[in-house]
């Protein structure tokens, strides 16, 4: 699978993955790779960013995460730090548990999984896949009893829920949008507490995508994981960027 991708930057590697519908820009707003100690790979995974649909539609985390795995072969970084946003720390989270050998430490930013597949944290996801193509389904969602929701609890989910019906390509979106949706990280909460490299866990209040409680659990069931909270980017994007660039510089400073 052929995909756009960043590698830039030197010293310790570090793979650090999007969230769904995002792309390497996400990643590139928060990283503290401005100066060039660590040498940051990302992604575009399939059907977001750069990268080109999948014409078989094959989305899922543990792809994903194969695909990652086999772009760190082509440029050759044996060993790295794998992280990421939402999707991202999925992903990453599946790195660490099923290729060990590869995975120094550990970052999970805004988790939208805990342990089981399909969480009710991504049924808006699901939502807006139905939707996705259909006369008036911007207008259809936004009426929607989760809409109304997310407005009040969490708008800033519900902005990136509505950017989707924006896609050119809705019938790819709905598709990508649909078995992510009910996938998961495909990890159990045994396999995450017997993890032994360090790990931070990066989380906030006012999401309902990424509750905070998801980032406190996985902070609790891996060994001496940290836990940074953040302020929430619903609240002030430009200080959650900076707090958010300033917890990773940190943890892998001290790395």
């Amino acid at each position: 699978m052929n995909g756009f991708f960043v590698d830039r930057g030197n010293g310790p590697a570090v793979v650090f993955q999007h969230g769904l519908g995002g792309d390497e820009a996400q990643v590139a707003e928060v990283f503290p790779d401005e100066d060039g100690l660590w040498r940051r790979l990302t992604l575009d995974c399939r059907g977001q960013g750069r990268t080109l649909p999948d014409p078989q539609n094959r989305y899922a985390i543990r792809t994903f995460a194969e695909d990652v795995l086999r772009l760190a072969d082509e440029r050759r970084v044996e060993r790295f730090v794998a992280g990421g946003i939402s999707m991202g720390a999925a992903i990453a989270l599946h790195l660490a548990v099923h290729h060990p050998g590869r995975v120094t430490a550990l970052i999970l930013a805004r988790p939208a999984w805990l342990f089981e597949a399909a969480p009710e944290t991504m049924a808006p996801y699901a939502e807006v896949a139905g939707l996705l193509g259909t006369i008036d389904g911007l207008t259809t969602f936004n009426a929607s009893n989760t809409a109304l929701r997310l407005a009040v609890e969490a708008p800033g989910n519900l902005a990136s829920l509505c950017g989707f019906f924006a896609r050119p390509n809705s019938e790819a979106t709905a598709a990508l949008l649909g078995a992510i949706a009910v996938d998961g990280p495909g990890v159990t909460r045994d396999q995450a507490a017997a993890l032994d490299v360090p790990t931070l866990v990066i989380g906030h209040g006012r999401d309902l995508v990424h509750p905070l409680a998801y980032a406190e659990t996985l902070a609790a069931t891996i060994p001496g994981a940290q836990l940074v909270e953040i302020t929430p980017k619903a609240t002030d994007p430009e200080r959650h960027a900076d707090e958010f660039r300033s917890a990773l510089r940190r943890f892998l400073t001290s790395l």
